[in-house]
């Protein structure tokens, strides 16, 4: 079964099957909050715009295959979980089985901006950024100027579901990261070779930090009965809402500052994540998993919100809000 139709059995039938994380970003469950809270802070018309503009994405890019146009499911939900699983489209389009869409899109620097950093004496040194760091800050400004300008409606779409998953991705931590150690002295590459699995663990059973980190909500939140998005994303995302209310986040959006997204990351990487009970070769306790996902549901929140604030600058009109307000 080929790609396409396996995305529509997820989005018809409602089947939800979680992927194997990603050294890329957020997984997918990860990457459809963020979408989800995006969806719900943007006002109708920008929704309805957006969506225009993605239906009209080149056909090579087959971005447009993903929405569905028949089934017992209303409009409005077909319409939310297509904009939700093209948050994912930066990595569906890696699959090598699809020769012309992985030649023409697949982009691999665009999902992190590494910071070069390590640790003196017990004090954090940020070091000269290395030269293959990654693009994700510069390619989030350049896809910003793309929609909010006079480019085809074709060439905005790419740059939308761009924008929806490199977003996502800048908000993981370690996807501006990289920690020079004794053991890699040229970088840790966001934490990739940081392995938590014993010393020796066969490949295919090695667990490392960034893929933990990737997962974190799945690990924490399973998803046990084999849920449906709406029964189990939707939730979840709901409930990080409630948890991080926009008017709590509002004076944070910081739009358009995506070395500033990125540099609240590096900080969270550094002060957070590495942190004095992390040990090589152990998976984490209960109680740094619990931590990392109070983290993780602030930045998906914020993600979710950027989002949302920069779609709405580019499609909205003066009088449209950036989010609802109360």
């Amino acid at each position: 079964m080929n790609f396409r139709g396996f995305s529509y059995i997820v989005l018809f039938v409602c089947t939800l099957i979680i992927s194997t994380p990603s050294t890329f970003g957020w997984d997918e469950t990860g990457h459809k909050i963020s979408g989800y809270i995006a969806w719900q802070q943007m006002a109708p018309e920008v929704r309805e715009r957006v969506i225009a503009i993605l239906r009209q994405a080149p056909e090579d890019s087959q971005i447009s295959t993903f929405y569905l146009t028949y089934g017992s499911r209303s409009e409005e939900t077909r319409k939310r979980e297509f904009f939700m699983l093209m948050t994912t489209w930066g990595d569906i389009v890696r699959d090598r089985n699809f020769p012309v869409r992985f030649k023409n899109y697949h982009k691999d620097d665009w999902h992190y901006a590494d910071g070069l950093w390590t640790t003196k004496n017990g004090t954090v040194e940020n070091l000269p950024p290395p030269a293959n760091g990654g693009k994700a800050v510069v390619k989030m400004a350049d896809l910003d100027a793309v929609i909010r300008g006079k480019a085809s409606n074709a060439e905005k779409a790419v740059a939308i579901v761009w924008l929806e998953h490199i977003i996502g991705d800048i908000h993981q931590p370690l996807h501006s990261s990289s920690r020079v150690t004794d053991l890699e002295p040229d970088g840790d590459r966001g934490g990739n070779s940081f392995l938590l699995s014993p010393q020796g663990a066969a490949r295919e059973q090695q667990v490392n930090l960034h893929s933990y980190w990737d997962g974190i909500v799945r690990r924490s939140l399973p998803n046990s009965s084999d849920a449906c998005d709406e029964a189990y994303v939707d939730p979840i995302a709901q409930k990080i809402m409630k948890k991080y209310p926009f008017d709590k986040m509002r004076t944070r959006i910081d739009s358009g500052n995506y070395t500033g997204w990125a540099r609240e990351s590096l900080i969270a990487s550094q002060t957070q994540v590495f942190s004095p009970d992390l040990v090589r070769f152990q998976m984490p306790s209960n109680n740094y998993r619990k931590k990392a996902l109070t983290l993780s549901e602030e930045r998906l929140a914020l993600a979710g919100y950027r989002m949302a604030a920069l779609f709405t600058q580019a499609f909205g009109d003066a009088k449209t809000p950036v989010a609802p307000l109360p």
